[in-house]
């Protein structure tokens, strides 16, 4: 007797249609599985069979079992075929009454008691069964709250083997779950930490403001203590708020890399991601034996934050180049090509030398000047021009910090970030893939960044000053664009453009790093 289903195949961050097909005759006991299945897949036939028998589906009778996942020309990987190959054996040795079952899409990893486990990458199979006109999907219950903000299909949580026959069989009512995808990214949520805790660097707060609300990249230089890391920190809190179909689209990601686990599987706020300066660049960039996104992908629509910048290995930062120009990365391997969305801002931090003192007005440095060369190099040129926002946080004395005033408050800036988006947003409703300044193409510029002569005479000696590349002068406009946003100006003025080439520190030879 033939019983077929559907579940998926996960290919980067998007999935693929699975038809499983299981063929059953009574004769000699055997158990095939073919379709280009890797290791785990084929191991699944000792798993499904232990799991009948403890779910009480054992026969006294002996079959021929080939069960085939189509197509075959996707390579099948992990334990997510376990359910539905149990499923279609139960039907196809007639225990199954259900004549429809291949109107179901199933998914799910059998334990050896029949209890189902959850598995990655849920979200986009259960959009792909949407997507080719399932009526419901079976999926671990501890999958659910995940793959409920799908509408459109039912989704429907089994905690057994025998749970999913018996609602199939319609013995067994379980109400399928949905979730408003609105009213959980809606809901907002109380951010623990606030710019108002920093003092002394109201100029950095600011610099911070005018990344985020343009998505600009961000390097900030100063001696340890000076207060990076603390600023840093408090990124998150003046993020503007994930749109839904942002949401959805970073739920997908976490959901393939297995990191949508324990509360919240629905990712309703930006990531904030923070890798150690041990990363290697495949934790960076996403890959491996098994394709999965890396940190830049988990980072997608957030923030990527680079503690120790210089500290990274070299090879590690290199490879942030093209998701930094691009946003997207391709991980190519011999079976196939995945390609993961990685568009970011950049938040990296770093000490101006080895011991961290140069040019601190406090402590001396130990330093000598081939060592402090030897490490600022360690940030290529080619990647220092990818960031558009480039300050020095200078130490603050003690004194100094118990007299200075707090920064503004966190609510404060964010709800002129949210302004700034909005303009944004609107300037680039008819431009497709470009929805913050610093996504603009260099042709959409002189369109965009509408210059009064005073402006225009200011970007000219600072290009002549700072010796600008072609892509650091456009890094200009586009930060001067953002700082026109956040007081609401059609036309880019001069003091923009000012402050916009204030954030080159770098570009100036007679800067902090002199």
């Amino acid at each position: 007797m033939l019983a077929k289903c559907y579940s998926g195949a996960v290919c980067g961050v998007d999935a693929r249609t699975v038809e499983i097909e299981v063929f059953s005759h009574e004769g000699t006991s055997s158990f095939a599985i073919v379709g280009l299945p890797d290791q785990a897949v084929k191991e699944a036939k000792d798993r499904v069979s232990t799991a009948l028998r403890n779910s009480g589906f054992s026969s006294k009778r002996e079959y021929e079992v080939t069960v085939n996942l189509a197509p075959a020309d996707v390579r099948k990987e992990g334990p997510i075929y376990e359910l539905p190959i149990a499923v279609c054996l139960v039907k196809a040795t007639g225990r199954l009454e259900n004549e429809h079952l291949d109107e179901y899409g199933i998914v799910g990893e059998l334990a050896l008691s029949g209890e189902v486990r959850r598995v990655n990458g849920i979200l986009p199979i259960v959009m792909e069964m949407k997507r080719i006109g399932r009526r419901a999907v079976l999926v671990p219950t501890e999958n659910v709250e995940e793959a409920s903000v799908v509408d459109g299909i039912d989704v429907v949580p089994v905690r057994t083997l025998r749970e999913a026959v018996e609602y199939l069989n319609g013995n067994l009512s379980i109400r399928p779950v949905f979730t408003d995808i609105a009213a959980l990214v809606g809901k907002g949520q109380p951010y623990g930490e606030d710019y108002a805790d920093v003092k002394g660097q109201s100029t950095i707060v600011r610099a911070m403001e005018v990344a985020v609300a343009g998505g600009h990249n961000i390097l900030m230089i100063g001696s340890p203590g000076s207060g990076k890391t603390m600023i840093a920190r408090r990124v998150p809190s003046i993020l503007p708020p994930l749109t839904v179909d942002e949401a959805l689209e970073v739920s997908r990601i976490h959901s393939v890399a297995g990191a949508a686990k324990g509360g919240g599987m629905f990712v309703t706020r930006r990531p904030f991601r923070a890798p150690h300066h041990t990363v290697s660049s495949i934790g960076l960039l996403g890959g491996g034996t098994k394709p999965v996104p890396g940190e830049v992908s988990l980072a997608h629509r957030g923030v990527l934050f680079l503690d120790e910048f210089a500290e990274f290995p070299r090879a590690s930062l290199e490879v942030l180049r093209q998701p930094l120009e691009d946003g997207h990365v391709c991980v190519s391997r011999a079976v196939a090509a995945h390609d993961y969305p990685s568009s970011f801002i950049l938040v990296a931090a770093m000490n101006p030398c080895p011991c961290g003192y140069y040019n601190d007005p406090t402590h001396d440095c130990r330093c000598t000047q081939s060592q402090i060369l030897k490490y600022q190099r360690r940030v290529s040129g080619p990647l220092l021009d990818r960031i558009d926002i480039q300050v020095g946080v200078p130490s603050v004395p003690l004194a100094d910090l118990q007299r200075a005033p707090s920064c503004e408050s966190s609510a404060t800036i964010r709800n002129r970030v949210v302004q700034a988006r909005r303009l944004q947003a609107l300037r680039y409703r008819d431009m497709p893939g470009v929805h913050t300044n610093a996504d603009v193409r260099s042709r959409d510029l002189p369109a965009v960044c509408r210059l009064d002569a005073a402006a225009q005479d200011e970007l000219r000696r600072n290009l002549e000053k700072l010796n600008l590349s072609a892509r650091a002068y456009d890094r200009v406009l586009r930060v001067a664009r953002t700082i026109a946003d956040l007081r609401g100006a059609d036309e880019v003025s001069q003091s923009d453009i000012m402050e916009a080439a204030g954030y080159r520190q770098l570009d100036d030879k007679s800067g902090f790093l002199a």
